[in-house]
């Protein structure tokens, strides 16, 4: 991050941090935001400022299973249309461009680990 100096009324000098997130790259293309509390939104970016709070239109919700259910996860079946919307800066814990963007396996989940037949010692001596 690059700092930048400015001045105050007083004639105080004030630091103040640049913000290192580059969304003007992303004005009017569709992007994916995921908030904190697991929901989703994908719409276009139409504005936003310095503490990330987001103007997204024709934005869809992807919704999830209900909170009671042991994994909340998204279920991307299943959208609703939200239209313009503002996404407070506190609620956003990523932002990615839609375009390019694919959905990869969870390399951090147990995987299910097949039965290694006994036939022998770890040498292959018998």
């Amino acid at each position: 991050t690059q700092k930048i100096m400015s001045a105050s009324a007083g004639g105080n000098k004030k630091f103040r941090k640049e913000s290192i997130l580059e969304l003007s790259k992303w004005m009017d293309a569709r992007v994916r935001v995921k908030c904190l509390g697991g929901r989703e939104l994908e719409g276009i970016l139409k504005g936003y400022d310095d503490l990330v709070n987001l103007v997204l239109d024709d934005t869809d919700e992807y919704m999830r299973e209900s909170m009671d259910s042991p994994s909340p996860t998204v279920n991307n079946n299943k959208t609703r249309k939200l239209g313009l919307v503002v996404v407070r800066g506190t609620q956003v814990s990523l932002v990615s461009p839609q375009d390019g963007m694919e959905e990869i396996a969870n390399p951090f989940e147990e995987q299910q680990q097949e039965p290694q037949e006994d036939g022998g010692d770890e040498e292959g001596n018998q």
